[in-house]
């Protein structure tokens, strides 16, 4: 949906310091009623992918998908989104080691713990360890990043280090593969097998009832 891209542009804008005109006026035009912030764009990719499996188009729901460039700015955001700001429901997906600045983010815009939700290391590593390492290998395979990831498994950083570990760091070891397989990994997922925090997070963002 062009008007929902539209206003997660503004919102961009508007988090990097720029007027908030313009977010406010897409917001009343789209319309939006939930913003989920992801740390970055390959979340995004996984969120878009699993709602696309189960049918659903978050756009055209009012639900906003968007990156910010890292936790750090999880405040920020609530702050512009939350209730203080376009008064948007909030909700998050996290890495581990980054629930304390969502904590923080959230609550000060007072939005709730169980808005948000905290991933195993990261989504990656969920994925990885839902999906198996050999079928993980299966699809790189399948995407023609095999050699590379040989390669990159004879590194002598590489030695000593866990399978799981192995393949999440080769993910973001090259500009936008780490994008790309969130969509990848997502997609081969079996239905009853999604990992946790990534099927919570979806099954939040359910319409409100008698929604169309």
């Amino acid at each position: 949906m062009a008007d929902m891209e539209a206003f997660r542009d503004a919102v961009a804008a508007w988090a990097a310091g720029g007027p908030g005109d313009p977010a406010h006026e897409l917001a009343a035009r789209v319309p939006v009623r939930a913003a989920v912030l992801l740390e970055g764009l390959s979340d995004v990719a996984a969120v878009n992918a699993l709602a696309e499996r189960r049918g659903r188009d978050l756009a055209a729901e009012g639900v906003c998908v968007l990156s910010m460039g890292g936790a750090m700015s999880v405040g920020r955001h609530t702050r512009l989104l939350g209730p203080a700001g376009l008064g948007l429901r909030l909700a998050g997906l996290c890495d581990e080691a980054e629930a304390s600045y969502y904590a923080r983010g959230f609550e000060q815009a007072g939005a709730g713990p169980g808005a948000f939700f905290v991933c195993s290391a990261d989504l990656e590593d969920e994925l990885i360890r839902t999906l198996g390492v050999p079928r993980v290998e299966e699809l790189i395979r399948e995407e023609g990043d095999l050699r590379a990831l040989h390669t990159f498994l004879r590194q002598p950083a590489q030695r000593g280090r866990a399978p799981e570990q192995q393949f999440r760091r080769f993910l973001g070891t090259k500009k936008g593969r780490k994008i790309h397989y969130g969509r990848v990994l997502v997609e081969a997922l079996a239905p009853e097998r999604v990992p946790a925090p990534l099927d919570d997070l979806l099954s939040s963002l359910r319409p409100p009832a008698g929604a169309r």
